[in-house]
């Protein structure tokens, strides 16, 4: 490690690796420096007994050729290294209900995503393409989103005049297909109050282009783009904590690090929450309005998981993914779940191997559960870089939380128990720990459509020399802090500098397969 670099990236999750990576390419010295015992924040993998589990990416979307994500990691030189599957077409997402044996498909493509609704609800032709034209058009809205110039979005007021689920209920009068239309909600955490539409729409539309699972892991996605970086020259380092961003005259002079390493550099660029950017900043350089303004800040929801080992052979591997509430209220109302009517919704999703068979290795089940359940131990701090035990009383927690879901999972799969070799859990108190988000909230900040500004950061703050990016930033999800990465480096490169660069890669690309073909 170097005693200084052009720019210091403070931890490594997908935000901060597209950072670096495009900092890098343009010849700038470039240090990232990470916690964990794995670079990546939310595509750390880990295994348990020889089968790999993801920790927060389950699919991604708009990877087809052209699609916004495709370009984007055309851009890093990132596609050809990664394998990926592509999930059913007629049906990525199922959505279902405890009182209704019926299957309701989220497919890909818009013609077909509506085609499929319309066999259930041939009454609702109307309003289900209505419904996929306003996705589009809000999509639309957002020029990085679709690799174009434009002012940022956040000026266009009208985009957070529009609450998700006002609008999707005023589309129709038929309350499932209103609940079917939201029922992938645990993919951005939406509440019924306070979730804008735009939300909703940039969380579904590029899984409505194009779905895909990572072929063994996540980690493929973080691994070449640190092979890329220091292709170009950066440096990476791991079990790097920083504890002090040191300041003098309003400026960042260096960070410090758990192992007392001190690195200076010219710009820094935080990709872990603003609130732990804030405390670690020393001597107040920040007006006390941001500061207030940052601490009220509001973080989405955590989760529970359980991680399922499957014995061989034994449960067939499904290429889609579930989304199942118990009624068509807990779509929305997941979140305000009691102990005794627990979990109200989940997700359930399958591992993929690059030379996938009939049969599944591992299942994941997700659903949500609040910081609160956990802050009797959320003293205590435990990951594989810094490990500790939370004790027996916390054990009892989830081993008992285990068996309520997956009674759950029980009514879905009758046959779950008898398939399962071992099962393995995490908390809010992972979350947090392992992807640094504040009271390990799933998805950074709550947006709310009645208070816009509230949640919104810029990625330049007012340290000269100090910016944010990650999801926290703009938006969660792979194409979400990607953009986040590139949002940031646009502050400093100029936007339509970098733009420019993006966008004649994909072409040349483009142009390439063309040729090929």
């Amino acid at each position: 490690m170097k005693s200084q670099y052009d720019i210091v990236i403070i931890g490594s999750g997908m935000g901060g690796l597209v950072a670096a990576n495009i900092m890098a390419r343009e010849g700038k010295s470039v240090c990232v420096l990470e916690k964990n015992n794995q670079f990546g924040g939310n595509l750390q993998t880990f295994v348990r007994e020889k089968t790999i589990f993801d920790t927060g990416v389950h699919y991604l979307g708009g990877l087809s050729e052209g699609q916004n994500l495709y370009r984007y990691f055309d851009y890093l030189d990132i596609l050809d290294g990664l394998h990926f599957k592509k999930l059913d077409e007629d049906g990525f997402d199922i959505i279902t209900f405890d009182d209704d044996d019926t299957e309701y498909p989220h497919a890909q493509g818009y013609e077909n995503f509506a085609s499929r609704l319309k066999l259930k609800f041939p009454e609702e032709a109307d309003a289900i393409h209505t419904y996929c034209e306003k996705l589009q058009e809000v999509c639309q809205k957002f020029p990085l989103y679709n690799l174009e110039a434009g002012k940022p979005y956040h000026q266009d007021s009208d985009l957070f005049a529009l609450g998700a689920k006002s609008y999707i209920d005023a589309l129709t009068d038929n309350k499932r297909l209103q609940a079917v239309l939201a029922g992938s909600n645990l993919l951005y955490a939406g509440e019924p109050e306070k979730t804008p539409f735009y939300v909703h729409a940039l969380s579904i539309n590029s899984f409505i282009e194009s779905a895909y699972r990572c072929a063994d892991g996540g980690s493929q996605i973080t691994k070449l783009l640190i092979r890329r970086l220091k292709e170009n020259g950066g440096d990476a380092f791991k079990h790097q904590e920083v504890t002090r961003i040191n300041v003098t005259d309003k400026k960042v002079v260096s960070v410090t690090t758990k192992t007392g390493q001190e690195i200076e550099g010219g710009l820094f660029i935080s990709n872990i929450d603003p609130k732990s950017t804030l405390r670690l900043t020393e001597g107040d350089p920040f007006r006390k309005s941001f500061t207030r303004r940052i601490d009220e800040m509001e973080s989405t929801i955590s989760a529970f998981s359980i991680h399922i080992v499957l014995k061989p052979k034994s449960f067939k591997y499904l290429n889609h993914n579930y989304y199942h509430s118990k009624d068509l209220n807990a779509v929305w109302n997941g979140h305000t779940y009691t102990q005794e009517n627990w979990p109200m919704s989940y997700m359930v999703s399958m591992g993929v191997r690059k030379n996938q068979d009939e049969w599944g290795e591992q299942m994941t089940a997700i659903s949500y559960m609040r910081f609160e359940e956990v802050i009797p131990w959320a003293k205590t701090f435990n990951t594989v870089a810094d490990k500790n035990d939370r004790g027996e009383t916390y054990a009892e927690f989830k081993a008992k939380k285990k068996e309520l879901f997956l009674n759950e999972l029980e009514k879905k799969f009758p046959n779950i128990r008898e398939c399962i070799q071992s099962i393995h859990t995490s908390t809010p108190l992972s979350y947090r720990d392992y992807i640094g988000c504040h009271r390990g909230g799933m998805y950074g900040y709550i947006k709310d459509v009645e208070n816009p500004l509230k949640s919104f950061i810029s990625p330049q703050t007012k340290v000269e020399n100090l910016y944010f990016t990650g999801q926290s930033l703009n938006m969660h999800g792979i194409l979400g802090v990607t953009i986040s990465g590139v949002v940031t480096c646009s502050e400093i490169l100029g936007a339509e500098y970098l733009l420019e660069k993006i966008v004649a890669r994909s072409e040349k690309s483009g142009r390439l397969q063309q040729v090929k073909a």
